[in-house]
């Protein structure tokens, strides 16, 4: 049996060893377009490679999935984060996981990651060829399927894309002539761009437990928010981007926010909170004395922002005063205008539509005997470990190559 793989990164190496492991006679076959493969592997952690997640069950992956859920359902009880730790160990990568549950190699490197693969790969015997690019794909006799590449064709008996998300719909133009739907390929997992905000003046701010809202729309997401020179990051945003990532393209990324910068208190407390500093501290001035745990130099902003002098002491400000004060407080408004990639890790809402594919064993509707796996899927997750194991886990599934 021979049997190629078309993209030469996580889903594609992973796939490539099961499909080897497998079915040891069959002569595997990895295509990969660039000079280099594990690309994204080698950037990813800013270099550490976050691997996986130490969600605990399987109900707790899935919901860091705006896309792609029922697939992954199904893959996960078939190989999960805890399959994929036990599986690094096994080949000598120790893990740890940090307190966000990122699992990352114990040495700190994914070339850790890349070298396991490597050695995999030689170790059974996988071939790899760089620097071919798949120019059609189209159903042979006996419904094998024939490559076509610029040094020529070739035949096999089952194929796996694993080429990655696409930015652009052309580059899944191959795979939608071939009779396959196609989501628009839009971003996922980006920061939000504020030119017109004075919040960026507190560039490095970090607030814990934030909740943020796109206005008008039900796409919420709370956690840890970073203030940044053109705008705002941290989990809390770009969970909301993953979300809200085709709503946000359709408003070309001009929109409002509400921003509750004290979620993690009770709504209905804030005001008795408020009452109670001023009642406990009525001569302390206002910048002296934050509430609820606030960064200083926000605290100091939000003030302003309220045309309130930070030397007004708490018992000299009245009950419209503390109003205005709940309010800002959790329900802060912000507009954005555009967005920024994070960092190197560009991830893709959209690809290979789902009702394209079997869910059982990730095999095209359209051509027998070819299979999807990775990013190329509409599939994706937030930042966390996730996206790896999405990879992980279909390139597994793939690789049962079940008709």
């Amino acid at each position: 049996m021979n049997i190629a793989i078309i993209g030469g990164g996580a889903a594609g190496f992973f796939a490539a060893i099961h499909v080897k492991t497998n079915f040891p006679e069959a002569e595997v076959t990895i295509f990969e377009k660039t000079s280099k493969v594990l690309a994204k592997v080698k950037i990813s952690g800013g270099g550490r490679c976050n691997v996986t997640n130490a969600a605990e069950t399987i109900e707790e992956l899935l919901q860091a999935y705006p896309r792609g859920k029922r697939v992954l359902k199904s893959a996960f009880y078939h190989f999960n984060n805890r399959d994929m730790i036990k599986w690094l160990h096994k080949r000598n990568v120790e893990t740890i996981v940090q307190d966000d549950k990122c699992v990352f190699p114990k040495s700190q490197q994914s070339q850790s990651i890349i070298d396991c693969f490597l050695a995999e790969t030689k170790q059974l015997d996988i071939h790899i060829r760089l620097n071919h690019v798949v120019l059609a794909l189209e159903q042979s006799n006996n419904d094998k399927i024939k490559l076509s590449f610029k040094e020529g064709s070739e035949v096999f008996n089952k194929v796996i894309v694993t080429t990655g998300g696409s930015p652009k719909r052309k580059g899944l133009l191959w795979l939608e002539k071939l009779g396959h739907t196609i989501e628009e390929p839009v971003p996922s997992l980006f920061t939000f761009n504020m030119p017109n905000e004075k919040v960026t003046s507190l560039m490095g701010v970090v607030v814990q437990n934030v909740q943020v809202k796109i206005q008008g729309t039900k796409f919420t997401a709370s956690g840890p928010l970073l203030i940044t020179h053109w705008g705002m990051s941290g989990p809390a945003i770009l969970i909301l981007s993953a979300f809200g990532a085709r709503e946000l393209f359709h408003r070309n990324y001009l929109f409002p926010i509400q921003v509750n910068w004290i979620y993690m208190f009770d709504f209905n407390n804030v005001k008795t909170e408020l009452i109670a500093i001023q009642k406990t501290h009525p001569k302390k001035q206002m910048q002296k004395l934050k509430p609820f745990g606030l960064p200083n130099r926000l605290w100091l902003y939000l003030l302003e922002k309220l045309q309130i002098s930070p030397e007004k002491k708490w018992i000299e400000i009245g009950n419209k005063t503390i109003n205005k004060i709940v309010n800002i407080l959790t329900n802060d408004t912000y507009d954005v205008n555009g967005k920024t990639t994070f960092k190197e890790e560009f991830v893709t809402c959209g690809g290979i539509s789902l009702k394209s594919i079997n869910a059982k064993n990730l095999q095209s509707k359209a051509i027998k005997n070819l299979y999807f796996a990775g990013e190329v899927l509409d599939v994706d997750g937030i930042t966390g470990g996730f996206n790896f194991q999405a990879a992980w886990s279909t390139g597994f599934v793939a690789a049962k190559l079940l008709d």
